[in-house]
Formats: structure tokens, sequence, C-alpha cells
């Protein structure tokens, strides 16, 4: 069986941060994070998007590039910061921690 036509490809994003949502309307993805204003991105035809919780989405496609190009545009809103560890993130991605300002 080929991979994209009998099932489709998924690529899971998580997002991590005080206050960070995520809901489908219509044919738009609305994300609150942390701006003063919610980010509105339209979904392309040929994408699903499925919200499983408040911070986890599940998109999927028949077309891997399509796809990726989609959850790289989500991505691009918030990418993970390496202080604090908040941002958009990939399913399963660790992120490499920085230490802060050491104190005197």
């Amino acid at each position: 069986m080929l991979v994209g036509v009998s099932e489709q490809f998924l690529i899971t994003l998580e997002l991590k941060g005080v206050g960070y949502r995520a809901s489908v309307q219509a044919k738009s993805l609305v994300l609150n994070l942390g701006y003063s204003h919610p980010v509105n991105i339209d979904i392309p035809d040929g994408v699903e998007v499925e919200v499983v919780q408040n911070t986890t989405l599940n998109i999927k496609a028949c077309d891997k590039e399509q796809l990726g190009l989609f959850a790289a545009k989500v991505r691009s809103w918030r990418p993970p910061e390496p202080y604090k560890g908040k941002g958009i993130l990939y399913k399963g991605e660790k992120i490499l921690r920085k230490a802060g300002k050491s104190g005197k």
C-alpha cells in the first residue's frame, strides 16, 4: 500500500505556553498565542486540521510537501524558544534549553 493514498500523512503539533490554544472555525485555524489578537490561518484545500485537545493539532494531507509547508507556516508564528521552552513544537521534538543569566 502507498502511504498518502491508503492512509494520509500526519504531522502533530503541540502548543506549549500559558494561554496557548487552537481551534478550527470553518476553513481557518484560529490560534491564541499570547499576541493581542488571535491569529487566523486559512487551511488550504487537501489539508485537514483536527484539534485533539486545546493544545494539540493533528494535520493530515495526501500531499507530503503541502502538509510540511502548512505545518511550517503554523509553527513560524511561535517557534520554540530555548530559555523557557515555549512555542509550537513538532511531536517528540526536544528543545535544547539554555541557562539564563547567572545571578551574582
